[in-house]
């Protein structure tokens, strides 16, 4: 799956509209294999992104869970220092 699309569920605060729509684009571009679609099928992606971003809504709002919401800087943290022991130090 597209590395790019991060879990929305769960968090404090909850996942944004704007953040739902870019991992609906993501999926979009995922399935469909264009980065930009051609002037032909510009509507067809577009309403693909419309669709799969409701249906995204839907089912994050609909989830229920007995574990404790997650924070997102403790996540984003987390992926930083998993990173790091992969690659290694980021050189500047």
């Amino acid at each position: 799956m597209c590395r790019n699309i991060k879990t929305l569920f769960n968090f404090d605060p909850p996942a944004t509209a704007d953040e739902i729509q870019a991992a609906s684009l993501q999926f979009v571009r995922k399935l469909s294999g264009f980065n930009q679609p051609s002037k032909a099928n510009e509507v067809a992606f577009q309403q693909a992104i419309q669709e799969v971003a409701a249906a995204a809504e839907k089912l994050l709002s609909t989830l229920v869970t007995n574990s404790p919401q997650r924070n997102r800087k403790v996540e984003i943290e987390r992926a930083r220092i998993r990173s790091i022991k992969r690659f290694g130090p980021r050189e500047q």
